[in-house]
């Protein structure tokens, strides 16, 4: 007997339905470089991605996770919804696949266009690629576990990598683990394993808003050491940098298109404004 059907489901045609043949021209059409930088080890990097632009990151060096944060560029309470993501879409993504945003928004922030380990699949395992399921690794947490403050865990590269923008710690959120392989152990806990990224893998998205993009090179690098119980050592020797690039495509693939607007719904929860007369009732 097969398992149940996703809980989250459209009609066809409906908003969780992706032009396919869309994406696919223009992820094959032409594009300009418009920039390009790498994140080193241990360390978190901010830039802007405009609304039609696609957006790569590639393990230049061999498996490195990058954990990539997502915010609306000109109103960041719009900001990558990591748990509805999971649900509208997968826990581990992948091309096709889209990323959405908080409330009120709910819309598609980006939209997966090539991932050279999309047929990566499920492991022997049961690890996946590309995770929605855990979140960043952080000082507080690893002080909790070993008694120790580190200053460059995923949380704390996000935090000052945003700050140049105007956010601060408290706009940090669930991320998309990049490259990233995980997934549940035989007693329902996570587990994270070694990255299957090779040199050259990529990762990319075509941006569907104006963005704000942070991206930390995880301090457990490909995640091949323990970061946490009796086998932990610092694993700085499997750290590498992780390439950003940033490219205009070719306008003709992208006439017709339009940013997805905002959620549609127009009620107000149940809540409603006093009447006059309700205000004054009993009063005289």
């Amino acid at each position: 007997m097969g398992r149940p059907e996703a809980a989250y489901r459209a009609a066809e045609g409906g908003a969780l339905d992706v032009d396919r043949a869309f994406y696919d021209r223009v992820a094959s059409a032409g594009r300009e470089r418009v920039d390009a930088f790498e994140v080193p080890i241990r360390s978190g990097q901010a830039w802007e991605v405009p609304r039609g632009h696609l957006c790569r990151l590639v393990t230049v060096e061999g498996p490195q996770v990058g954990d990539l944060n997502l915010w609306n560029r000109h109103d960041p309470r719009e900001r990558l919804w990591a748990s509805r993501t999971r649900q509208l879409q997968r826990a581990h993504v992948s091309t096709y696949d889209r990323l959405w945003s908080t409330l009120p928004f709910l819309r598609p922030m980006v939209t997966v266009t090539s991932d050279t380990l999309a047929d990566y699949g499920t492991d022997a395992e049961g690890g996946r690629v590309h995770d929605l399921l855990g979140t960043r690794c952080d000082p507080y947490v690893n002080r909790m576990l070993t008694g120790e403050d580190f200053d460059h865990h995923c949380h704390s590269n996000l935090v000052r990598a945003v700050l140049p923008y105007g956010l601060t710690e408290f706009d940090v959120h669930d991320v998309l683990n990049v490259f990233q392989c995980t997934g549940l152990n035989d007693e329902d806990r996570y587990f994270m394993k070694s990255s299957p990224a090779r040199p050259g893998d990529h990762f990319e998205f075509f941006a569907e808003i104006d963005l704000l993009c942070a991206l930390s090179t995880c301090p457990g690098g490909d995640l091949s050491v323990p970061l946490w119980g009796p086998d932990a050592r610092d694993p700085v020797d499997v750290c590498r940098p992780i390439r950003v690039e940033v490219y205009r495509p070719d306008p003709e693939p992208l006439k017709g298109w339009s940013p997805p607007p905002t959620a549609q719904y127009a009620g107000a929860h149940g809540l409603r404004a006093q009447t006059w007369a309700e205000k004054t009732a009993g009063t005289d």
